[in-house]
C-alpha cells in the first residue's frame, strides 16, 4: 500500500480512468466524435459536444510543466512526510492535458524518495503506478 492519504474520487465519468491505472495503464478520455482528449473526464466533449467518448492508451511519458514543494505540508496528515514534491506533468503526447503527481525514486517509493533539488521544469518523466493504482512519476531514464 503507498503512503497515500487522500483517496482518488471515483466518479462515474472518471472511474474508467482508475480500472485502467488499477491495471497499470494511463488513458485519458478522448471524443469519439472530434478525437479531442480531455482531462479531466467529463461527460460531453467540450470542443464539438460530443457526448461519445473513448479511452486512449497513452505512452505515459512527460514533462514537468510546474512543481511546488510546500512549506509547511498544506495538509497536517502529511507533515512526517515533509519536504515531499507535487508536480505538474504535461503528457508527450497531449501537451494540452495535465496530471498532477508525486515525483518518485520508484512506484511504491515515498513521497520524499527524491530530493527537491533535482526536479526542474522542462525534465522528462514516466508514468508508474504504486500498489493502489495511484499514478507517480519517475525521471525518464535515457
Amino acid at each position: 500500500m503507498s503512503d497515500a492519504l487522500l483517496s482518488p474520487v471515483h466518479d462515474e465519468d472518471g472511474a474508467p480512468f482508475w480500472e485502467y491505472a488499477a491495471l497499470g495503464e494511463l488513458r485519458i478520455q478522448a471524443c469519439a466524435h472530434c478525437g479531442e482528449l480531455r482531462f479531466p473526464p467529463r461527460p460531453c466533449c467540450p470542443h464539438c459536444r460530443s457526448f461519445a467518448s473513448e479511452w486512449r492508451r497513452m505512452s505515459g511519458r512527460g514533462r514537468i510543466w510546474s512543481y511546488v514543494v510546500p512549506h509547511p505540508p498544506l495538509l497536517p496528515a502529511y507533515a512526517a512526510q515533509a519536504p515531499y514534491n507535487v508536480i505538474v506533468v504535461e503528457l508527450a503526447e497531449a501537451p494540452r492535458v495535465r496530471l498532477v503527481g508525486n515525483l518518485v525514486g520508484g512506484p511504491d517509493a515515498p513521497l520524499n524518495s527524491l530530493p527537491t533539488d533535482r526536479i526542474r521544469i522542462g525534465a522528462r518523466v514516466q508514468v508508474v503506478f504504486d500498489g493502489d493504482g495511484l499514478p507517480r512519476w519517475v525521471p525518464e531514464r535515457s
